[in-house]
């Protein structure tokens, strides 16, 4: 029995990019049988460049594999059963219905984690743009209080 490749190969790296940027997640790719651990990919990302571009570029592909499964997960309704139990374990109603909970988790967990990986593309987009001069003055003056109800309209009899 061999254990985990840990000598950096072209080849292995390729695969890697490609499985995440098809959407599977580094630690699901690691656990798989021919792949190295974790920490030794991360070790080849500091002392591989062009792994570590094609890493990046593969994290940017994944962005857009999980906004796929977004759509496919918003469009394809999963029936499942809800199931109520008495306080002693006994079944007291059984429900099959879209696992609407369940679908609005998994979306928002793949919208989040789409907005982290390519944030100008999936993130929220705050358009802050102030342009052009502000020209004010502020001046006061002291008013008494017969002034001020005079000139608003109001006396003080």
């Amino acid at each position: 029995m061999t254990g985990r490749p840990s000598d950096f190969t072209p080849v292995v790296a390729d695969a890697i990019c490609e499985r995440l940027a098809d959407g599977e997640s580094l630690k699901s790719i690691c656990t798989s049988d021919g792949m190295p651990h974790r920490a030794t990919v991360f070790r080849w990302l500091g002392a591989h460049a062009d792994f570590r571009d094609s890493y990046a570029r593969a994290r940017e592909a994944q962005a857009d594999a999980l906004f796929d499964e977004i759509l496919d997960i918003a469009n394809t309704p999963i029936t499942g059963e809800k199931t109520k139990v008495d306080k002693n374990g006994n079944v007291i109603e059984m429900t099959k219905a879209d696992m609407i909970d369940h679908r609005r988790l998994q979306i928002d967990a793949r919208k989040w984690i789409a907005a982290k990986l390519r944030p100008k593309v999936y993130g929220d987009k705050l358009d802050v743009d102030v342009t052009g001069a502000l020209d004010f003055v502020v001046s006061a003056k002291p008013v008494t209080d017969e002034q001020w109800l005079k000139e608003h309209g109001r006396s003080d009899t």
